[in-house]
């Protein structure tokens, strides 16, 4: 676990205390900061990248809502959400966004003598867990989902994220969509009042305190989950069929997204229908103003996300990622041209 997580950490120290020395010295390095959520495959994108072009990226992962936080403040070139803002926030900031790459949410677990891929939940009890509703591992509700497992008379630690979340967005979003309770109760959004549990920052933090903590359970992004060995859920679909977070069940969650369907390409693909579709499959996306300021730089930022698009995909099936569909880079291409403008008016990037 160790491994994994100490890239992460470093370059967020990095970012936060070289302070304008490493700015200066990386002046051709793109400049990003937000959700954890897909932070391995940019940090693996980045590498690859790298190799190739002798560009790098300094990427602050610091959560969706630091990465809003960041673009609009104007101090990196792109900023990083899994939670896509709507319309009218995009238009009164003056943003663009498009998709990047989609993923899953896994619950983790901590249970002794529980294996990954053994225990099977479903939306309900797991909001009534994540409610305090439910409160030790041998409740009539789980061992109804899990006849033949063996479950502990032991109590549930939850653990949540304590930053502003895309993560939580689309965990809180699943939640309501399957529970009326958590719908009128908590709701959904980055950063909500958590009845129950221990926040913890990040995906890291969060698969961090999981991890240490006997009889919890958690949420992270599955890449987190894989390779850190953890022990994941599977989970009941919309359909009532038991699925196992794969890239496979991601991509059938997204299958029929209709992504032209919202501005910014703003599509949540929690609780979709299909027998094999992952219920908490979620998008991240890529936020850059229409007309930067500095537009050689967001040049580059676009530059390095289609590069990614066209040779990221291989990257991306390894950590179970799912790249986005040819169609829908297309026509992100074609909206860079059309809305990522320097002063001149002419776009800041081609894909052609």
């Amino acid at each position: 676990m160790k491994n994994f997580f100490r890239p992460m950490a470093y370059a967020v120290a990095v970012a936060a205390s070289a302070g304008f020395m490493l700015s200066a010295a990386q002046a051709a390095d793109i400049s990003g900061a937000g959700a954890t959520f897909p932070y391995p495959i940019y940090a693996k994108w980045a590498d690859a990248y790298k190799k190739e072009t002798g560009i790098g990226l300094n990427y602050q992962s610091i959560g969706s809502g630091g990465g809003i936080k960041q673009i609009k403040a104007k101090t990196v070139t792109f900023g990083a959400s899994d939670a896509p803002l709507s319309g009218d926030e995009l238009k009164e900031v003056g943003l663009a966004q498009f998709p990047m790459v989609m993923g899953g949410i896994v619950p983790v677990v901590n249970i002794e003598g529980v294996e990954p891929g053994k225990l099977v939940l479903d939306g309900e009890t797991l909001a009534k867990i994540f409610m305090g509703e439910i409160t030790s591992w041998d409740d009539a509700a789980i061992k109804k989902l899990n006849p033949d497992l063996s479950l502990p008379s032991q109590a549930i630690a939850v653990v949540h994220r304590s930053d502003g979340s895309g993560t939580t967005y689309n965990f809180t979003y699943y939640l309501a969509d399957v529970s009326a309770d958590w719908k009128e109760k908590i709701g959904v959004d980055k950063a909500v009042e958590w009845p129950v549990g221990i926040g913890a920052k990040g995906n890291e933090g969060v698969a961090n305190n999981v991890a240490q903590t006997s009889g919890s359970i958690g949420y992270v992004e599955y890449a987190y989950a894989k390779q850190n060995k953890m022990t994941y859920a599977d989970m009941l679909n919309k359909d009532g069929k038991t699925v196992a977070p794969t890239a496979e069940a991601f991509a059938a969650a997204a299958a029929n997204a209709d992504w032209n369907s919202q501005p910014g390409y703003g599509v949540i693909l929690a609780n979709q229908p299909g027998a094999e579709s992952w219920p908490m499959t979620a998008a991240t996306w890529i936020l850059v103003y229409k007309q930067p300021e500095d537009a050689a730089a967001t040049g580059e930022a676009l530059k390095f996300f289609d590069w990614s698009y066209k040779n990221g995909g291989k990257m991306a099936d390894e950590l179970d990622y799912v790249a986005m569909p040819e169609n829908v880079v297309k026509s992100v291409e074609e909206m860079w041209a059309k809305d990522v403008v320097g002063s001149d008016g002419k776009p800041v990037y081609s894909a052609m």
